[in-house]
């Protein structure tokens, strides 16, 4: 952990009073120097931080201490690769970049912006700052092409789990990519790979996830009543790197023996759409309305036409048209 970052943990921990120079160079066993410029670092990057001559600093607004460092010292994954940036313009599109330049699996990065975030078809994915996770982990999956959705279902069993962690709330999947608090989607998920045309399988996979931690000051605009956070107006210090540190933990632990039936049955208990009247959304075709009926062994979403067909879904999207079980 550098300077900075234990000066920004110092004042968080701070509680909004008051330390002088002194005191902190004295606690990080560093110069008054260090301090002055891990402040100035801390100013720069947006912190606000009062400073009184005599008095010393304090951090203004709360905090939370969100970084590399803070999210390492709680993942328990070895083999990762952890990295953090204030701002990016996707974390899927960077690490994408780092794929095709060799980079290892379990390189994650974290970004606590993203000025261009991506959803499913192209869709832009809502991304303030201040108030959300974002990461996106790197994989080289030896398994063929056909299951590369099952990371995306992975990563919604891991999420959910961590967000229940992380908040004691219950949590839904809206099959496919969609976690659901009280019935509005506070996460998302985006997984993109390149295919080996040699052996058929794939070269490499990007799994994205965003979470919204905490609702923005300025609302949701045209996503109200759609969206939601975890923690509603604030979230509480450090929640957010121990979110991702949640996050990583479960994903990593199922991903290194992908055995599909060890996250299946928690996929299925999870399933929001299940017993529900719902509109299925696929391309090139006219929505149409039919019941839920369950998610089969291969994570398929089996629906109910009103004629009494049934199809099993392995792409597209649903739209929960009511929330009352039929």
């Amino acid at each position: 952990m550098d300077t900075r970052e234990s000066v920004l943990r110092a004042l968080i921990e701070g509680g909004g009073e008051f330390i002088s120079g002194e005191a902190l160079a004295d606690r990080l066993n560093v110069s008054r120097a260090a301090v002055w410029k891990a402040i100035r670092a801390l100013k720069a990057e947006g912190r606000k931080i009062e400073a009184v001559t005599n008095r010393g600093y304090r951090l203004l607004g709360g905090g939370d201490f969100f970084s590399a460092a803070a999210v390492s010292e709680l993942a328990r994954s070895d083999g990762l690769s952890i990295s953090f940036e204030r701002e990016v313009t996707g974390t899927n599109a960077v690490l994408k970049e780092r794929a095709a330049a060799g980079a290892p699996e379990g390189t994650v990065l974290i970004a606590a912006h993203q000025t261009a975030g991506r959803g499913r078809y192209g869709r832009a994915f809502y991304s303030p700052e201040g108030t959300g996770v974002y990461l996106s982990i790197l994989l080289r999956p030896r398994f063929e092409a056909r299951k590369a959705q099952l990371i995306t279902c992975l990563a919604a069993v891991a999420g959910a789990k961590a967000v229940e962690k992380v908040s004691g709330r219950r949590t839904e999947i809206k099959w496919v990519n969609d976690i659901l608090l009280e019935g509005k989607k506070i996460c998302g998920i985006l997984t993109e790979a390149s295919l080996d045309l040699e052996s058929g399988g794939l070269d490499w996979a990007v799994m994205g996830i965003g979470f919204n931690v905490a609702d923005p000051e300025g609302g949701w605009g045209e996503l109200e009543g759609l969206a939601g956070s975890i923690f509603g107006a604030a979230a509480p210090a450090g929640k957010r790197a121990e979110l991702a540190a949640e996050f990583i933990n479960e994903f990593w632990e199922l991903y290194k023996s992908f055995d599909e039936k060890a996250f299946l049955e928690e996929y299925r208990a999870r399933q929001a759409a299940v017993g529900r009247r719902v509109e299925v959304i696929a391309q090139g075709r006219e929505p149409r309305t039919a019941v839920a009926k369950g998610v089969d062994e291969d994570f398929r979403l089996v629906v109910e036409y009103p004629d009494g067909k049934r199809e099993a879904l392995f792409s597209g999207e649903v739209r929960i048209l009511i929330k009352e079980s039929l």
